[in-house]
């Protein structure tokens, strides 16, 4: 879909009030940039990139189609190198591209360099832009200004084994509290399995916990936050998971634990589903929210995702505009749903990919009772790389520390990383 003019206009000036401090960008018309020419575009690399270029390749070529004059070049960059690519092109606006996917954990960074652009004005005029949630959009805002436009998300929930459930006589769990006896009577009568696969450095398995009770990781020493860290380490215990087999469990190992039919219940990620269905659980669990302490309520989910951004250094921002709205439209997130399994962030898009698998529900309801996200604040990379969280998680789970003196120390480490 183009978008009208004067939306370009308000774009164009935008993107033209302030250069990122790494470089200066060459002058753009106040029209919104060249109307012809090659508009650049960076996309995430995948291990099986296929399906996802099909439906790329699709929205091309009626971009295209609608844009006399135009090419798209489209460039996958491997995920791993992605910061130093972007770090080059905010220093350099000739190689700079005009449109950028983007994991939404790298806003901060990305923000702090000046980078993006402010693509509130075109979200504004976009037919479909209203359609966002505004838990979507905040996860694309930095210090109240619109980088991007959520193009996916993942959530997590409760993967359980119907099976087993049914052997043992086992209700679904509507709170913490039923998980966490349901999981006590499968280790107890089944004693081969885990009750509910959980890891010390499973930080956003973790953080629901912290999160339903009303704590967060800017305040991980608070009250709140220790009771939700304990209901959580508390499941890393001979009755369900043992510390010497589940301490150091990242998300991946308990995605294979269940998977595996090792577990009866794993909180694991809508993108998970390929990965259970090629194991022993195939065809033997169902999937329901993650519920939190109070029964019938649902724990707030962490929501990762990726993101699509328009470069400040772009000389085409109209036509990277319209070409953004495009691809994150209804039609190309209901495709790449189908393509790659990325749920999407417009509620329309929602329901298409609802009614047509029953799978996403759980998942969708999640993410529609309210997720959360880390801190928006350049200094997030460095508490991630520094794995402040996983460690605290695990300190307390093999009994090196108590809640207290674990979370003490991991706050400082927050506090001081964080710039505000």
């Amino acid at each position: 879909m183009k978008l009208r003019l004067a939306t370009a206009a308000a774009l164009a000036l935008t993107l033209t009030a302030c250069a990122p401090s790494t470089s200066t960008p060459g002058a753009a018309p106040s029209d919104g940039g060249a109307r012809t020419g090659t508009l650049k575009v960076w996309l995430f690399d995948e291990p099986n990139r296929a399906p996802k270029e099909k439906v790329v390749n699709e929205a091309v070529a009626e971009f295209t189609a609608a844009h006399q004059g135009t090419k798209v070049d489209i460039a996958y960059i491997a995920v791993d190198t992605r910061s130093e690519r972007f770090k080059g092109a905010f220093n350099d606006p000739a190689s700079a591209p005009d449109v950028v996917e983007y994991g939404n954990t790298d806003l901060p960074e990305y923000a702090a360099a000046g980078g993006l652009a402010d693509v509130g004005p075109a979200v504004t005029a976009w037919s479909e832009g209203a359609d966002l949630s505004p838990d979507a959009k905040s996860s694309a805002t930095y210090e109240g200004t619109l980088l991007g436009v959520p193009w996916y998300v993942g959530v997590r929930a409760l993967y359980y084994r119907t099976d087993i459930f049914q052997e043992l006589g086992l209700k679904v769990p509507t709170s913490i509290a039923e998980l966490t006896t349901a999981a006590r009577t499968v280790r107890a009568k089944k004693p081969e399995l885990f009750g509910v696969a959980v890891g010390g450095k499973y930080t956003y398995a973790a953080m629901p916990f912290v999160w339903d009770a009303g704590g967060d990781i800017t305040s991980l020493n608070s009250a709140q936050s220790r009771a939700g860290l304990k209901a959580y380490t508390d499941l890393i215990a001979d009755d369900n998971c043992p510390p010497q087999q589940c301490a150091d469990l990242t998300g991946g190992k308990t995605v294979d634990l269940f998977a595996s039919g090792k577990a009866a219940m794993g909180i694991l990620g809508n993108f998970n589903r390929a990965a259970v269905d090629a194991g022993a659980a195939k065809g033997k669990y169902a999937v329901v929210p993650l519920p939190g302490s109070k029964p019938g309520s649902i724990a707030p989910a962490f929501a990762g995702g990726n993101n699509l951004g328009i470069m400040k250094n772009s000389q085409r921002p109209a036509l990277a505009a319209d070409f953004l709205t495009l691809l994150a439209g209804k039609k190309y997130q209901s495709e790449m749903y189908d393509a790659m399994g990325n749920l999407p962030t417009l509620k329309s898009a929602s329901a298409v990919v609802a009614a047509k698998d029953k799978f996403v529900e759980p998942f969708i309801t999640t993410i529609s009772n309210g997720t959360k996200f880390v801190p928006l604040d350049p200094g997030w990379g460095k508490i991630d790389a520094s794995a402040v969280l996983p460690t605290m998680i695990e300190k307390v789970a093999t009994g090196k520390s108590t809640v207290e003196q674990a979370t003490d120390e991991a706050a400082k480490q927050v506090d001081a990383a964080l710039t505000k």
